[in-house]
């Protein structure tokens, strides 16, 4: 490459790392943080290109470039299994730090609440999962609970394991039903229309009223509740 010119040779506010120090964090683009983390080009090309040409993998999508493997990740030139492990790590901490904001249990009010609440358990997720989150009267949050994993297409969900958490954790007078469609099809199937009434008819002889069921798919989501359909 005749163009090529390593990151040292660039001038000090084209650097990642100087930028990060300069203007912080939020100021760099996903590539320049990328960077960082591979700390070291090639010959050929620099940490920058390198991190461009991972983005690529993903579609410049975080929420895609977090479904790589370190299979995948190694296979770009410039990229060992050390520093495919390193942005690897990183992806992870990420979701996690996600996780641990959605267990702060707020109070839901919306559905657009309970994605916000749940959309973190459901990334990179290749097989459906069924959770119920259990509320107090005021909607505050008081457990969330994955009830069954399953395949590619659908999972077998107990409402009898439903109700038995529900009265094992105090308090409880409230819940919601969400699962992910790993197709990325957001339409709810007759199966998960047919559980939903089962849960909400249950769910009046223990004086337990089901809120909403939310399908998850792709950073979007599906409510019964707005759409009247509950």
């Amino acid at each position: 490459m005749e163009n090529f010119k390593s990151i040292k040779n660039w001038t000090l506010d084209e650097r990642p790392r100087e930028k990060m120090i300069q203007k912080g964090p939020s100021a760099l683009t996903n590539a320049e943080l990328l960077a960082i983390l591979i700390n070291t080009g090639s010959k050929q090309k620099s940490a920058l290109d390198i991190a461009k040409e991972i983005l690529s993998l993903g579609n410049d999508n975080l929420l895609e470039l977090g479904k790589l493997t370190l299979k995948d990740i190694s296979k770009v030139k410039g990229i060992g299994e050390k520093k495919a492990i390193t942005i690897l790590t990183a992806l992870e901490l990420g979701k996690r730090r996600q996780l641990a904001s959605a267990l702060e249990k707020p109070k839901i009010n919306t559905s657009k609440d309970i994605f916000n609440l749940l959309n973190s358990y459901f990334l990179d997720k290749q097989a459906e999962e069924f959770y119920v989150v259990y509320l107090n009267q005021a909607h505050r949050v008081l457990s969330i609970e994955l009830i069954s994993k399953g395949g590619m297409t659908s999972t077998v969900v107990d409402p009898r394991i439903i109700f038995k958490k529900a009265l094992e954790i105090t308090g409880t007078s409230r819940i919601v039903l969400a699962h992910n469609h790993p197709s990325g099809n957001l339409t709810p199937s007759e199966a998960d229309k047919v559980l939903t009434q089962r849960i909400k008819e249950g769910g009046k002889v223990l004086e337990l009223t089901l809120l909403d069921h939310v399908i998850l798919a792709e950073n979007a989501y599906f409510s019964f509740a707005d759409e009247g359909i509950l």
